[in-house]
Parts: structure tokens; C-alpha cells; sequence
């Protein structure tokens, strides 16, 4: 069952976390003025119109609509079913790793042991098509992590991600055991051949995400993952990356929120040690075995101890290639031309981005696009290197 007893409140947090176009940063300005979610959902039109556009103020209003109603219907349902969970920002078992965004998710979906969220946590990310020896170090990095008591933090990914889970769950149940941080709703598992990872994770450990049940591994779902995946850990660990590529985001992010960014080095012939390397140069740790990161840590090196310089564009290098139309970041070869030269689109977005950074929503009021392909268009720019986002979610030109 639900942590939360209360029905009535569980509809009001899913009914907030499921309308269209509300957003997490707008729900945690509605949370901050009205308090609880029933609160904002019976407050009047009025009171509402102050912080929002006066149709979506008057929609929360109304009933739910079909489509919204039956969304929230079946997540009850869901939660009826063993280790199933819905983790609120009110609930004491939120993460609290997560305030540091501006746009926590109102809710977090959960599959497995909740305790796991207790442990001291680091993530281990790296490329999907990984080399074998990059696979081998993130498999023995995590099992030593997780025998020393850490959680490791990925994302389910092909490659380092999958390795990362596989060694964690290698220590068996006295480790500190794997927490996968899904670019798709919980109830779905991408790529699928890690069906059978992900069940294992959720026997042993934990399985969250932001999104909704049934959400498709859509392409900006992953950069909007990895931003968890920053935050909840005391550290990132990265395995392999070439020069552009969505670890480097994450390694930025969690350098910007104060976390520590390690960085396993590789050789100069390799694409994929390049990210790595250009990392390390702008102060990330090396580390050549897990040992070296759990005494740094042991030395105190907390949230907010220590940053890593934001991450600079580096120069453009040959990236794995992928067919999926789900793929989690697009392909960057070296001769490729950033969108921003071709694109209509993307010209008038990065045009609208200056140096002071600026909000989604700001953005898609500015241009009036629909928020699924202006968050494609962002997903372009900044693994292009031409825009950065910020540890608080805004972006800026990343020139």
C-alpha cells in the first residue's frame, strides 16, 4: 500500500504531477504559497491565476478530464500491488538530496526496497556502447562500492549503467545494494533486454522515476533523468565518456551542486576516454580503484565541500552511433554540424537563450511551442555543447 493512508491527498499530488503543462517548478511554487496539494487544487480560480496562466488556473478547477482521471485511477491500482510505492515531496522518505533542484518531481514512482534510500549513495555512469574493459571497471568499481556499504546510483542504460547495477548486486544482500533512476515510467523497462536486470533490482533494490505510468523512453526523458541521477548521491563516478556525451551533463550538474565528480582514466587512442580525460582536467578526481573513492569520501568530502569548474564544450570527437529512435543522446561524430547550423528550430531557440539563464517555462511561454518538442530541441542543443543547463534546471549558452 501507499505510504501516504489518505486517498484524497494521494489524488491531489497525482493530479498536480500529471497535468499538462503544470511542471514540477510550477508545483513546488504552488506548494510553497498554498501548502498541501488539496490546498492548491480547491483554492479558487483567482487565487490560482496569481501563479499561473489563467486557463490552466481555471482547468485545476474543474474535475480531471478523462484522459487525466483514468491516468490517476490506474496509478491506485498500481500501488495496490507489493513494493509498489509513490514517494511525495512530503513523504520522510523523499529523497532530500533532491531539494537542491529547483524542480524536484512532486512524486517519485518506486519499485522495491524503500530502506535502500537510507544508505549513503554514489552514482557510476558512462557510455551505452562501452568497451569491455569499461564494462569490467564499472562492474568491479560497484561490487566494491556496495561491499563498503554504498548504494550505486545509475540510470539502466546499456553499457556502463548495466554494468554498474550487475557489479552493485554482486555483493550480495550485506551490500549496500543498487538504486536504477528510469528514464521511463516505472512500469516499463528501457532498453528491454535489461528486463531482467531491472527485475533483479527491484528483488534486491530499488527502482525509481519521475515519470508517469507508461511513459515511453522518449529522447529528452534522459537528460531529465540524469539530473537525479546527479543529485542523489554524494558523488559521480565516471567510467568512460567520449568528448560529448550525456555523462559529461551529469558529471556538470553534480560538480555544480557541490557533489564530487571521479573519473576513471583510459587510454589516449580510445573516443571514450576523451570525456574522461577532459574531466579530469577540470578538476575531477582520478581514481583507479573503488578504494580510492570510498577513503576519499571517508575524508569528507560532502555535498558542498568541494565543486568541480562547469564543464566547457569540449572539441568534438567520434561517438558510438545507435539506430533507436529511443536512444538516450543523440549521436555527436566528429564531422557532424551542430543543429543550431541547419535547424530553424533550434536557430530561434538558441537565439531566445542568452548568458543569464532562463527557465522552461519562460521558454515555452516566450516561443508558444508544445513543452514535448521544445524539451526535444534543448536535448539537442546541450549535447551539442551550445547551451548548458544549470544545477537549478534553467538553461544558458553554453558559448
Amino acid at each position: 500500500m501507499p505510504p501516504l493512508a489518505d486517498t484524497n491527498e494521494l489524488r491531489a499530488w497525482l493530479r498536480l504531477s500529471l497535468e499538462p503543462e503544470l511542471g514540477a517548478a510550477r508545483v513546488r511554487l504552488l506548494l510553497s504559497v498554498f501548502g498541501m496539494p488539496q490546498n492548491i487544487v480547491s483554492a479558487t480560480t483567482g487565487s490560482l491565476a496569481r501563479y499561473l496562466d489563467p486557463a490552466l488556473a481555471a482547468r485545476l478547477r474543474q474535475p480531471p478530464e478523462p484522459g487525466l482521471q483514468a491516468a490517476i485511477d490506474d496509478t491506485l491500482d498500481w500501488l495496490r500491488a507489493d513494493d509498489h510505492h509513490l514517494l511525495t515531496l512530503a513523504d520522510p522518505l523523499y529523497p532530500r538530496t533532491l531539494y537542491a533542484l529547483t524542480d524536484p518531481p512532486p512524486v517519485l514512482y518506486a519499485h522495491g526496497r524503500l530502506h535502500i534510500l537510507e544508505r549513503p549513495m554514489l552514482a557510476i555512469v558512462g557510455a551505452r556502447h562501452a568497451t569491455a574493459d569499461g564494462e569490467r571497471n564499472a562492474r568491479a568499481f560497484a561490487r566494491h562500492l556496495a561491499q563498503q556499504g554504498w548504494c550505486v546510483v545509475s540510470g539502466l542504460a546499456s553499457g556502463i549503467d548495466g554494468a554498474a547495477h550487475a557489479g552493485a548486486l554482486e555483493a550480495g544482500e550485506a551490500g549496500g545494494g543498487t538504486l536504477a533512476v528510469l528514464g521511463t515510467g516505472i512500469d516499463r523497462v528501457y532498453p528491454p533486454s535489461h528486463h531482467a536486470l531491472a527485475h533483479r533490482i527491484a528483488s534486491h533494490g530499488l527502482l525509481l522515476s519521475e515519470f508517469p505510468l507508461g511513459a515511453p523512453g522518449l529522447r529528452f526523458h534522459f537528460p531529465q533523468r540524469n539530473r537525479i541521477v546527479a543529485a542523489l548521491g554524494q558523488g559521480v563516478l565516471v567510467v568512460e565518456a567520449a568528448a560529448r556525451s550525456g555523462s559529461l551533463i551529469t558529471a556538470r550538474l553534480a560538480g555544480e551542486m557541490g557533489r564530487e565528480v571521479f573519473a576513471i582514466p583510459g587510454s589516449i587512442h580510445s573516443p571514450l576516454s576523451r570525456g574522461c580525460h577532459a574531466l579530469i582536467r577540470q578538476g575531477a578526481k582520478l581514481v583507479e580503484s573503488g578504494q580510492d573513492i570510498v577513503e576519499e569520501l571517508r575524508q569528507g568530502a560532502l555535498p558542498g565541500t568541494r565543486t568541480m569548474p562547469a564543464a566547457q564544450p569540449a572539441t568534438p570527437d567520434p561517438a558510438p552511433k545507435t539506430a533507436s529512435p529511443a536512444s538516450e543522446t543523440p549521436a555527436s561524430p566528429a564531422d557532424a554540424t551542430p543543429p543550431a547550423a541547419t535547424d530553424p528550430e533550434a536557430k530561434a531557440l538558441l537565439k531566445r537563450i542568452g548568458r543569464d539563464p532562463v527557465d522552461l517555462d519562460t521558454l515555452r511561454r516566450d516561443l508558444d511551442w508544445p513543452i514535448d518538442r521544445l524539451q526535444h530541441q534543448l536535448t539537442l542543443l546541450e549535447i551539442s555543447g551550445l547551451i548548458d543547463r544549470t544545477a537549478d534546471g534553467r538553461y544558458r549558452s553554453g558559448n
